[in-house]
């Protein structure tokens, strides 16, 4: 499973910690879990119970290190500009236990596909006219929205105005429901997550936080 959510994203400085939108690992940030990469891999890291490969990406435009799980199981992990091979393991050990939850989940059981469809039909029915009136609210303007099964993200909004979401906010709180879809129309207005953005969110949804300790502590359960 690749987990993006940057899973980073910036909040603004010293305001407390942040949660992925979009299910990434991300920090700045070894030991004796490393052990010797097999033929193929730039390293492994064990937990004793399992084995991780380790695949390296150096991303100059990247500002932290990323830690992803990729389908396969294996790991992926993004290293910013100036940042060491070194640096990115002792990150991706902090995180083990993560990663072993999101390989679990990646084997689990999939939702029923007729149980699928119709979760996508009532988010269909519901969260395209709740994003489109916060829009109005907002004075924004969405050329096109799309309800998708994505597996590492809440939403996405692209430079046009194309705003996708994840079905699965039809079964979350009205509330933290509201602050993803507000979320995404304020890349409208700024596209990165920079201090200016994240001042737009305040805004636009003065308990953001709230909703977004929700994310952390229940929006896993939902995949």
């Amino acid at each position: 499973m690749q987990i993006e959510l940057p899973f980073g994203v910036d909040l603004p400085p010293d305001r407390g910690s942040h949660v992925p939108f979009q299910r990434d690992l991300v920090a700045s940030g070894f030991s004796r879990n490393t052990v010797p990469a097999a033929s193929g891999h730039d390293a492994l890291l064990s937990t004793g119970a399992e084995t991780f490969p380790v695949y390296f990406v150096r991303m100059r435009r990247a500002r932290r290190y990323v830690l992803r799980v990729r389908p396969d199981g294996a790991l992926r992990l993004t290293i910013p500009r100036g940042g060491s091979r070194a640096e990115a393991l002792r990150f991706a050990e902090r995180h083990l236990a993560w990663a072993a939850r999101e390989r679990a989940r990646a084997t689990a059981t999939p939702v029923d596909p007729g149980v699928e469809r119709e979760l996508r039909a009532r988010a269909r029915e519901r969260l395209i006219p709740e994003l489109l009136a916060l829009a109005r609210q907002h004075e924004l303007t969405v050329s096109r929205v799309s309800i998708r099964n994505q597996r590492s993200r809440w939403g996405a909004c692209s430079p046009g105005g194309h705003i996708t979401l994840n079905y699965r906010l039809i079964l979350m709180p009205p509330d933290v429901r509201e602050y993803v879809l507000l979320h995404e129309l304020m890349h409208l207005k700024q596209p990165n997550h920079s201090p200016r953005f994240w001042r737009l969110v305040s805004a636009a949804c003065p308990r953001f936080r709230e909703a977004e300790r929700w994310l952390k502590s229940s929006g896993r359960a939902l995949f």
